[in-house]
């Protein structure tokens, strides 16, 4: 495992982290056991992950409280979440509060790394900011929390309208980006004010069934092809990320998507999620590869650096599993 610094916070965090959420949910999504679940956790951290990265809507705290449960709590970076506003519904700021308290009991640790805000949104901005952060922050000196974060809604704000709100007011340690080799804006619009800031990010959705799931990516091309977004003369309809695959480049798209996110400066952890124990060590192993050729790189900025918007399903919006989930 290689080490990074997560920003201001000055943890010293693993540069893959283990994301519980996504469409396997640690394989309960599949119905794998408990056991088999909390084994995933486990050979994560053998292999030097010490981020973990979880939240009530998963369902995967008390798989993780039981996991690290024995283990030494400083050598451990905990992440987790709790909505302001979710499909309609408005969760009041003790609502929020009472739900630190049952992540802290879930997971069996007396505090929280990293809290974010849950698919923060500028629907709710300013009542994040004014009620929810300043009752957190009391939280925060009692040791409930050590530092503060949001997790943006990426299928709304394409360009992280949110996140440039709370740059304004500064009150982020951390956030959560959706970054993919065809949703490259973070590159834009993120991390030039996040490296200026000191502020850690965790990237999400570096892999998802745009990629994973056999047919879909050539479909998506078709489509913003169709829509005139994207040029045909500069990909190829049914291969369209064949050209990464070569002796001195990556060894599949999943490899590729990896490798590309995991080296732009200012993408601090990698998010990888899995119910399988083979493809956590292969996600690991490209996270850690060094970066896809500059030439290669090149030219995913030029065909795809245009691109918002792309390939940001959640798993609460996909009912289908993806057969090959990364």
């Amino acid at each position: 495992m290689e080490y990074t610094t997560l920003g201001r916070t000055g943890l010293k965090v693993g540069v893959a982290g283990l994301g519980c959420g996504g469409f396997s949910k640690l394989g309960q999504a599949a119905g794998k056991s408990e056991e088999e679940s909390i084994g995933i956790i486990h050979r994560a951290m053998e292999l030097g992950v010490n981020l973990i990265d979880t939240a009530p809507a998963y369902g995967t705290e008390g798989l993780v409280g039981r996991a690290i449960n024995g283990m030494p709590r400083d050598e451990l970076v905990i992440s987790t979440k709790h909505y302001a506003e979710w499909e309609g519904r408005t969760y009041t700021t003790a609502e929020i509060l009472e739900g630190l308290d049952n992540s802290l009991k879930q997971l069996g640790t007396d505090y929280i790394d990293i809290y974010h805000i849950h698919a923060f949104s500028l629907q709710c901005y300013e009542r994040v900011r004014d009620e929810i952060v300043p009752a957190l922050e009391k939280e925060r000196a009692k040791g409930k929390i050590r530092f503060m974060a949001a997790s943006e809604y990426s299928q709304v704000h394409h360009r992280h309208e949110a996140l440039h709100r709370a740059f304004d007011d500064d009150f982020l340690d951390v956030v959560m980006v959706a970054y993919s080799l065809l949703n490259q804006n973070a590159e834009k619009y993120v991390f030039p004010l996040t490296q200026k800031l000191g502020v850690g990010t965790q990237i999400m959705f570096a892999v998802r069934t745009l990629f994973s799931r056999p047919g879909r990516l050539q479909t998506e091309i078709n489509t913003l092809i169709e829509q005139g977004t994207l040029d045909p003369s500069t990909v190829d309809r049914h291969n369209p990320l064949g050209f990464l695959m070569h002796e001195e480049g990556a060894s599949s798209v999943i490899d590729a998507c990896y490798r590309y996110v995991r080296h732009e400066p200012g993408a601090d952890v990698v998010l990888f999620g899995t119910g399988d124990l083979n493809h956590l060590e292969t996600n690991l192993n490209s996270i850690l590869k060094p970066p896809l050729p500059a030439a290669d790189v090149q030219r995913l900025k030029q065909v795809f650096g245009h691109l918002e918007g792309v390939g940001l399903d959640g798993w609460h919006k996909t009912p289908d599993t993806p057969a090959n989930p990364a």
